[in-house]
């Protein structure tokens, strides 16, 4: 009986215990890894762009007067859907940054807008007004989520690329391989959303009342200027 085909099997499956030992497959593996936790970032800024054109529509048919607030917000999310970075960008910088910039300015526009209308009890007590806002602060807490498991998934990847041994394959057989950008705080992130409650326009001071006090507004009109 021959022992080709045994021997040969043999020196086959040490060949590829050999090469798995000695992290051939690292940086494939990782990068996947990477990749599949940006899906899941894309994914959840998704669905928050899914849940605005509601929330605009219910606000507007509230009769408030934040009108120019709810044109930064539609705004906001037309850029930022416009704005897509695929798997093979991921390690291009001016291209993530567009993309992060994008979705941070229509987070701060979403955050002016949930603040400004919190004048109004006619909203505060509209049930699907309500529904839509915990689903936004529900997609933030999922973006913030996957944010996180993607900084992780590419930091891993990025040291596999610069420590050994997996430098030597990502120098030879993974020459292609580059880091990935990584998401970073935004100024908008930082800011306090800085809110108008007076953009209908100007309007007339409120008469004043004996006394010296001013009229009292009427119940869902924004607060006068201080």
């Amino acid at each position: 009986m021959s022992t080709t085909k045994p021997a040969a099997a043999l020196a086959l499956s040490m060949l590829a215990a050999s090469v798995s030992g000695c992290g051939y497959n690292t940086i494939p593996t990782k990068q996947e890894r990477a990749e599949a936790a940006w899906a899941d970032v894309q994914n959840d800024y998704q669905r928050r762009a899914d849940l605005i054109p509601n929330l605009v529509a219910t606000v507007q048919g509230a009769a408030i007067q934040e009108r120019t607030t709810l044109t930064d917000v539609i705004n906001a999310r037309a850029r930022a859907t416009a704005v897509t970075v695929s798997a093979e960008d991921l390690d291009d910088p001016a291209a993530f940054q567009q993309f992060q910039q994008a979705q941070g300015q229509l987070s701060s526009a979403l955050s002016r807008l949930l603040v400004s209308v919190e004048a109004y009890p006619q909203l505060q007590a509209n049930q699907n007004f309500l529904t839509l806002q915990d689903q936004i602060e529900g997609a933030e807490n999922r973006i913030a989520i996957a944010r996180r498991d993607y900084n992780e998934a590419v930091r891993d990847y990025n040291t596999s690329l610069r420590t050994f041994p997996n430098v030597i394959w990502a120098k030879t057989v993974h020459a292609g391989s580059q880091p990935m950008q990584l998401f970073t705080a935004t100024a908008e992130a930082q800011a306090a959303p800085q809110v108008n409650f007076n953009l209908g326009g100007p309007s007339a001071a409120p008469a004043a009342q004996p006394g010296g006090q001013a009229a009292p507004v009427a119940p869902g009109s924004p607060p006068p200027a201080r």
